[in-house]
């Protein structure tokens, strides 16, 4: 069963926004891909809320491993220091917050009605 680690992250200041996505999409974003045992990333820049809603996150990455061994395995990697590094640099440089959760991907195949 796959694996998924979720990177939450807020808004940079609106002054700071071109560069917080110049250096999140040519440094970090590489750096994640480069992890040993990831089978995908999928890295959305939130635009809308549901219904209307106000988003509580400014990005969220989508890490995907072939099971929780897999990333695990890969945490003790020098590409996953690098890109906690990295994480730690955008956080201190751009004052976002970064939430990180994971979990087993589940499957199913949605009802008609």
């Amino acid at each position: 069963m796959a694996y998924k680690l979720f990177a939450y992250w807020s808004a940079p200041k609106p002054e700071d926004v071109d560069a917080f996505e110049e250096y999140y999409a040519s440094t970090h974003v590489p750096r994640a891909a480069a992890v040993p045992n990831l089978t995908d990333i999928i890295t959305t820049r939130t635009a809308d809320g549901f219904e209307g809603g106000e988003t509580p996150h400014y990005r969220v990455a989508e890490m995907v491993f072939d099971s929780k061994e897999a990333m695990d395995e890969s945490a003790g990697s020098d590409a996953w220091a690098e890109m906690r590094q990295c994480s730690g640099d955008i956080i201190e440089r751009f004052g976002v917050s970064l939430t990180v959760e994971m979990g087993e991907v589940e499957t199913g195949t949605p009802t008609a009605s």
